[in-house]
């Protein structure tokens, strides 16, 4: 299809999108504002494009620019149909009918999925699904589990911190929350699965070049540098390429078990609709 075929198939389509207000009448009908050939735009149809917040340059220039673009839209479509053939014409508005038929399906089907849709996926689909399709679900960058604290390294009280952040039992972790005023930064969840990136911003020591170096598993890190003292503790890691745990990608595993329920709801739906109006003499073929 050439360049100019394609670029009035699209103001073809764009016709079809605008609204009736955006279209026009062919006959007046009120107080017109614009008109192209016997196609006119009314007053009460940009009406409510000006709302009462508006100055007087903004509602001119917003309405100017609709008045333009309905002009715009009109005059593709009467140049369309002037000047490509009749063949071409036919095909065209068979390409606009059909997308005119897959918005109201489309339409249909979302409203029907949305009233009928059970959208709850439990832990334990989502663990099933997850065992049988591990393999299609592998890292494509570094996790961590780790805690870390950002302290003045002239505090006082530094060797009793180190010992509870090493430690880390409940006792501790109850010590550290109790004195979190005292730290310039923390992150003491080490059991949840935290991006290599994300990591990487909230420790300032810490870059991409030598984050393989430093941050692997361990008990105990420490950091220095101009604003302070980074103590750090790596749990876990897992690296590119490893299996995905479940934990981190639980929600896409839900999604994907969602969407797959929907699809099967939309098959469901068109074979009633079609079993339906079969029974009911809405749809016969004809040998």
């Amino acid at each position: 299809m050439s360049n100019t075929l394609k670029y009035l198939l699209v103001a073809l389509m764009s016709v079809l999108l605008v609204s009736c207000d955006l279209l026009g009448s062919k006959a007046p009908a009120g107080v017109p504002v614009a008109r192209v050939g016997d196609h006119y735009l009314y007053k009460e149809d940009i009406a409510k494009l000006v709302t009462s917040d508006m100055n007087a340059d903004d509602s001119t220039t917003i309405v100017n620019s609709y008045i333009n673009r309905w002009a715009t839209q009109r005059l593709l479509m009467n140049n369309a149909q002037r000047n490509i053939t009749l063949d071409e014409q036919d095909r065209l508005n068979k390409l606009v009918d059909q997308y005119e038929l897959d918005l109201y399906a489309q339409a249909y089907k979302d409203a029907l999925v949305a009233r009928s849709l059970d959208s709850t996926i439990t832990d334990t689909e989502a663990s099933l699904f997850y065992d049988e399709n591990k393999e299609n679900f592998k890292l494509n960058e570094s996790l961590l589990k780790f805690r870390f604290l950002e302290m003045s390294d002239t505090d006082y009280n530094i060797e009793e911190i180190k010992k509870r952040f090493t430690r880390f039992d409940n006792e501790d972790k109850r010590y550290l929350d109790s004195i979190s005023v005292q730290f310039k930064a923390q992150y003491l969840n080490d059991s949840t699965w935290v991006s290599l990136d994300k990591v990487i911003a909230k420790i300032p020591p810490v870059t991409i070049d030598n984050s393989s170096r430093l941050l692997n598993k361990t008990d105990f890190l420490q950091l220095r540098d101009s604003l302070g003292l980074y103590l750090i503790a790596i749990k876990d890691r897992l690296d590119r390429n490893d299996d995905a745990p479940l934990s981190y990608v639980l929600p896409t595993v839900k999604q994907i078990l969602l969407n797959r329920r929907k699809l099967e709801l939309i098959k469901q739906l068109e074979k009633d609709i079609t079993k339906d109006a079969i029974k009911n003499k809405q749809f016969e073929l004809y040998n």
